[in-house]
């Protein structure tokens, strides 16, 4: 069998080399998604020399990396399908591949609707689009692999590349709660957490290309349970502290926890580490304790709370954010008004609130939806109004206070302006140095918030006398 990675063949004089192959990639869905769309061109570079393009006309190669979470996913994969066929018709040899979620979901269904698909592949095979690329172009016919090899992916990708001064670390793969409402454990298999020798090579990798603030990654990343070198298992809060003694990181987060397994140690880690981002999200899901028992989900609001005042005791000024669903199957207007007194109590400064839809394949599927659409429509209003409210007034706390801010690059706003994140994971802009601004992209500096906007906050550099002197929040 051919090895993953080989090194091309090499130019002799007077051959012109062709240019390299390009692909393009739509990512749908969450922060996993996005993390494996950029180990996608990793594996692809490694392997073929393929270059990744932003431009879909100049590429040879078009990955749709899918998400089952939204609301009639497949057939928004199918749509995008069905306009791709002229683009593979217009240059002989294009390719087109489906991954993610969707993809595990569906399998060789997806190739057998829509013509112009070569490759389908789930998220725990991408480090193999090498070999079904060799494979479709020597059979003619689709390639279809959407297994779940359990931890090989991460053995077989490449070094991990920095792209900036922040980087994503996958430390688990799936998820083993199986809410009743919930898509995942079917298209991304059970919990897998990596070694952790394996995680922080990775780590030391990244930061000795320059990376500051790590993100570790998995769809119940507070469930991590690595096994140590002596046989032993690390936990997420003892991988914190061990990754807070990493000379070259400035700041870690995680997301995204479950709140059954966020436990005393986890809250106590933000008591003792400063480097830890100062944000949560904390999936609810909802304040009802009978529709939590439908989702399955394994708390109730009482339990829920009382990890969040736990929380804010050790960290008073804390970001939190969360999910919602409202108009769960059965959902009464006493279970709504249990959400919004949850939402009252946490005091949430962020949510991702939907309308609940049923996914195929899931048990709440099967479950007789009875609340009118334009009774969920208003409930999802109450909600976000809600939070928009709790984040504005988190967001005007901040102005007059210095921040710790990691530069990530310049603003859009352009000339000498930057961007970065605060502690809280808010984005800050702000003048720079108008000679070298660009020197600071990678570095932590204090700036003063002066203005808080809709989406992000305006501020100032500070001197270095300033630090300390007024409220982290």
């Amino acid at each position: 069998m051919r090895p993953l990675y080989f090194a091309p063949p090499r130019s002799t004089p007077g051959m012109t080399q062709a240019p390299p192959s390009k692909v393009f990639i739509k990512t749908f869905g969450c922060q996993m998604n996005e993390y494996d769309s950029s180990k996608m061109v990793d594996v692809l570079k490694a392997a073929r020399g393929y270059e990744r393009t932003l431009d879909i006309d100049d590429a040879d190669l078009v990955l749709l990396n899918t998400c089952s979470v939204r609301e009639k996913a497949s057939e928004k994969v199918f749509s995008d399908l069905g306009r791709l066929k002229a683009w593979k018709a217009a240059k002989p040899g294009r390719l087109v591949g489906v991954g993610g979620c969707v993809a595990s979901q569906e399998g060789d269904a997806i190739a057998k609707r829509a013509t112009a698909v070569d490759l389908v592949f789930g998220p725990q095979t991408l480090h193999r689009l090498p070999e079904l690329i060799d494979q479709t172009r020597a059979t003619l016919r689709p390639a279809v692999d959407v297994r779940f090899p359990e931890i090989e992916k991460f053995d077989r990708l490449p070094e991990p590349r920095a792209e900036g001064p922040t980087a994503f670390v996958s430390i688990m793969e799936g998820c083993s709660k199986y809410c009743t409402f919930c898509i995942v454990p079917y298209t991304r298999g059970e919990e897998i957490s990596r070694p952790l020798d394996d995680v922080l090579a990775e780590v030391d990798s990244l930061l000795g290309q320059g990376v500051r603030e790590i993100t570790l990654l998995g769809q119940n990343v507070n469930a991590y349970n690595g096994v140590m070198a002596d046989g032993s298992h690390c936990d997420l809060a003892l991988l914190l502290h061990i990754l807070a003694r990493f000379d070259g990181l400035g700041r870690v987060r995680y997301t995204t926890s479950h709140p059954a397994h966020f436990n005393d140690a986890l809250i106590d880690a933000f008591a003792s580490i400063p480097k830890l981002d100062n944000q949560l999200h904390l999936p609810v899901q909802s304040g009802s304790d009978r529709i939590l028992a439908m989702m399955k989900r394994g708390y109730t609001q009482a339990d829920y709370l009382r990890k969040i005042f736990r929380l804010r005791k050790v960290r008073p000024n804390i970001s939190l954010s969360t999910d919602l669903i409202v108009g769960f199957p059965s959902e009464t207007d006493e279970d709504f008004e249990q959400t919004m007194a949850l939402i009252e109590a946490a005091r949430f400064d962020a949510a991702y609130s939907f309308i609940y839809s049923p996914r195929p394949g899931t048990p709440a599927a099967n479950l007789r939806d009875g609340v009118p659409l334009d009774v969920k429509q208003a409930r999802l209003e109450r909600v976000q109004a809600r939070i928009r409210e709790f984040g504005e007034q988190f967001a005007a706390r901040l102005v007059g206070t210095v921040q710790s801010v990691l530069v990530t690059g310049p603003s859009r706003k352009g000339g000498s302006q930057l961007t970065g994140k605060t502690p809280c994971n808010r984005s800050i802009n702000f003048d720079g140095p108008a000679h070298d601004a660009a020197r600071l992209v990678g570095q932590f500096v204090d700036v003063q918030v002066t203005a808080s906007m809709a989406n992000s906050l305006r501020g100032e550099i500070v001197t270095a006398d300033a630090r300390g002197l007024l409220p982290l929040l």
